[in-house]
């Protein structure tokens, strides 16, 4: 919704309003209202509208995804660099249905800029060894599905991983 330094802003004016009312003896507003400086700098940690995709994502609504994902209209501006990392790769994940080659730029763009949690880099890795292994990239294929195992650590995508690796056999 807005951008982040404008968030920072807004927040730092919130708690200035918060302390002013903590001097009127207004306790109660000034904890409400840090509160509402709290939502704000949550915003600048946890994009909006990246939240809101991922929800969509999780119900399988791609186009709703989608949808929320093009309000965000210059992300290398408006979002910090984990943030932007989460961008390219909801592209990524939600491209990697119908064109692997901008889902594979999307998705190295994520593992380059970082991402936050391990199983999230590992799924991303995942993505492009199964990329790899699609355009006959076998070698590279193996060494994706390496890292995607050592960032694995709960063992989440166990079962992708033994099937991909059944695939390479046939490759």
């Amino acid at each position: 919704m807005f951008n982040k330094n404008i968030k920072l802003v807004l927040a730092s004016l919130i708690t200035l309003w918060a302390i002013y009312q903590f001097s009127l003896v207004n306790i109660m507003n000034g904890i409400s209202i840090l509160f509402l400086a709290g939502l704000f700098i949550l915003l600048y940690f946890k994009n909006e509208f990246i939240l809101l995709s991922f929800l969509q994502l999780r119900k399988q609504n791609f186009p709703g995804a989608q949808k929320w994902l093009s309000y965000i209209k210059n992300p290398s501006a408006a979002l910090t660099t984990k943030q932007e990392g989460y961008y390219n790769y909801l592209h990524g994940i939600m491209l990697s249905q119908t064109n692997m080659s901008q889902a594979e730029k999307y998705l190295r763009k994520a593992v380059k800029l970082g991402l936050a949690m391990n199983h999230d880099l590992a799924m991303a890795k995942l993505q492009l060894a199964g990329i790899a292994m699609t355009k006959r990239r076998k070698r590279e294929a193996t060494m994706l599905m390496a890292e995607a195992k050592k960032l694995d650590k709960h063992g989440m995508l166990k079962e992708q991983m033994t099937m991909m690796k059944q695939q390479m056999k046939k490759i």
